[in-house]
């Protein structure tokens, strides 16, 4: 009798256990083409980034028909996604300028700064027919006098490759990809 019963009691820590590992949260990670270059050349600043509220959150988003949006409970951004954002475009701009002295906002002081990219993120979703859109304010300064060289709107689609929020975010991440080429043809 007694030994059942540790039976039983082991048997149920196993299942509970098996509960809290199983079924868990999956976290993805936007990635630039490659890392940007190491030395020097030309200075580059990528920041502020802001995002539209309802991509600012630990989930990613899907629409789910016009005007409609779910959130993605169990699918999660493994960072803050402002900072992802700028890291990628960051390194996507270094290696399009082909300059390894780029630098994300806030950065110590402007003297090594030619260039400097803001971004407004306004939509960074899935859409209900297969593919990723992106919409994004960019903004780049001549720096130290602060003189506007470009103000664009980046619009664009990607479809995904395969079903599922990896696919998502790889799409995401060829959009930011895209979103860098834009930036850099008007920087040069």
């Amino acid at each position: 009798m007694k030994l059942m019963l540790i039976r039983s009691l082991a048997l149920t820590v196993v299942v509970l256990l098996a509960g809290c590992a199983g079924g868990g949260k999956s976290y993805y990670v936007l990635t630039a083409d490659g890392p940007a270059p190491s030395g020097g050349g030309v200075g580059i600043g990528v920041g502020p980034v802001t995002v539209a509220e309802y991509i600012d959150r630990p989930n990613l988003v899907v629409a789910e028909g016009p005007n409609q949006l779910g959130i993605a409970e169990d699918h999660r951004w493994a960072g803050d996604l402002q900072a992802s954002v700028k890291r990628v475009t960051a390194a996507n701009l270094g290696r399009r300028m082909k300059s390894g002295n780029v630098r994300e906002y806030p950065w110590g002081n402007d003297g090594e700064i030619r260039y400097q990219v803001i971004l407004d993120v306004r939509q960074m979703h899935a859409a209900n027919d297969g593919h990723a859109v992106i919409e994004a304010g960019w903004r780049a300064y001549l720096l130290p006098d602060r003189k506007l060289m470009a103000s664009r709107t980046f619009v664009a689609r990607e479809p995904l490759e395969a079903d599922g929020y990896a696919a998502l975010v790889a799409a995401q991440s060829r959009l930011l990809s895209r979103l860098a080429d834009d930036i850099s043809a008007a920087l040069r």
